[in-house]
This record gives structure tokens, C-alpha cells and sequence, in this order.
């Protein structure tokens, strides 16, 4: 299975008080209430002043889009993993005597593996040579996909059986080889089940979208 590789408080209020209090107390609150009035209808006038000067000027954000801004956001995204590749796989591996059958000299063991391979494109190798930038136009050529990590799942893996022969002392080193290969053999399942292809895919599409959102009305990635 392929799934695609990406993860945001009320005031407290005090206890009322009861009773009727004293009328220092009671002019004590008013006052305060009538400060918190004249300070929220003064911020609200600011505001709207604020909110009319920027409409009547027509103020906007500006962002720079020149080549060398663009590379360097572009560098900033890094290692942008696009696809998680998962399989079960179950992998076999042992020794057997030339001579002997199995149950007197062989050490066999099956192991159920659960695998995952991490892909995707590592933007921080874009360099100025990759990336052509004119008005609201932008040119890009994206480095290839490539895989960022292949992981045995410990908590999903586990021995399905041990077979030692009767004149054989079990191999302390046979499980580990047994996961060599199962990682071998799920880097290889992934590379045949188009990982790179998918991981290329996506990152094009985040890409495409990170751009558009500076601003460029053509973006061309390659």
C-alpha cells in the first residue's frame, strides 16, 4: 500500500463575588468598568481609522519572488518525503547441510517482516542552474525522486518459525541476516511497485502549488 507523505485558549474568568461589598469596593468597580469601556471604544476607533487608511490607500503584501528568494524557499521545504511505501512480506533464510537432512543438521527460520520505504525529492540540492525565474513566470528543474529510508516495523515483525536440526546448535546471527534480506527484498518490491515514480508525482504537485502560492501564474517543472 502507497500512502501520501504531511501535521495546529479562553480567558479564565474569576469566581463572581457575593454580597453587596463596600462602597469604596463598589466605586472601585465602576471605575474600572468605565476605564475598560473608554480604552475598548478608543482601540475600536484606532482600528477602523486603521482599517480606512489601508483600504483608501490600497496597501498589499508583497513577496519576493526574485531568483535567489525563490531558490531559497525552495531549499528551505529539504527533504520533501511524498510517499510511504508499507508491504508484509515473509522472508526465509537458514543452513542445510550438504549431507544431512534438515531435522538432524539444518538451522531454518521464517520471519514475517512488516516494511516501509520512505520517498521523495531532496529540494536542498536545487542550486541557481535549476530554477529560471521571469516576471510571473518560473522554470524549474526538479531534482530526481530517490528513497530516503527503508524500516523494519520491530512491533509488526516476528518470528513465524525456528527449525534446528537435532546435531546443530542455532545460528545467533541468523535473524539478522534473515532481516538483511527482507530489507533487500522490500527496497527492491518498492522500486517495482513505482515508488520513485509516485514520490516524483507528488513533490511535482506540492511544488506546483508552493509556487502558484508566490505569486507565479506559470510554473513550468520539468
Amino acid at each position: 500500500m502507497i500512502s501520501v507523505g504531511s501535521h495546529i485558549s479562553t480567558p479564565a474568568v474569576g469566581p463572581e463575588r457575593s454580597g453587596r461589598g463596600t462602597p469604596a469596593a463598589r466605586w472601585v468597580l465602576a471605575t474600572g468598568s468605565t476605564t475598560s469601556g473608554f480604552l475598548v471604544g478608543f482601540v475600536g476607533t484606532a482600528l477602523l481609522a486603521g482599517l480606512s487608511w489601508w483600504l483608501l490607500h490600497g496597501a498589499t503584501i508583497r513577496i519576493d519572488t526574485s531568483r535567489p528568494a525563490v531558490i531559497h524557499r525552495i531549499q528551505r521545504l529539504q527533504r520533501l518525503e511524498t510517499v510511504v511505501y508499507e508491504m508484509d512480506k515473509i522472508v526465509a533464510g537458514g543452513q542445510e547441510s550438504r549431507y544431512w537432512p534438515t531435522f538432524l543438521a539444518g538451522d531454518r527460520l521464517l520471519l514475517v517482516v512488516h516494511g516501509e520505504v520512505s520517498a521523495g525529492v531532496d529540494l536542498g540540492k536545487i542550486d541557481a542552474a535549476q530554477i529560471e525565474v521571469g516576471g510571473r513566470r518560473v522554470q524549474l528543474r526538479m531534482p530526481p525522486a530517490e528513497l530516503f529510508a527503508i524500516r523494519i516495523d520491530n512491533e509488526r515483525t516476528r518470528v513465524y518459525s525456528r527449525e534446528t536440526g537435532l546435531f546443530t546448535r542455532p545460528d545467533p546471527n541468523l535473524e539478522s541476516d534473515v532481516r538483511l534480506e527482507a530489507e533487500r527484498q522490500i527496497r527492491q518490491a518498492a522500486l517495482d511497485g513505482g515508488v520513485l515514480e509516485s514520490a516524483a508525482t507528488n513533490a511535482r504537485a506540492t511544488l506546483l502549488t508552493f509556487l502558484q502560492g508566490l505569486g507565479f501564474d506559470h510554473v513550468d517543472i520539468r
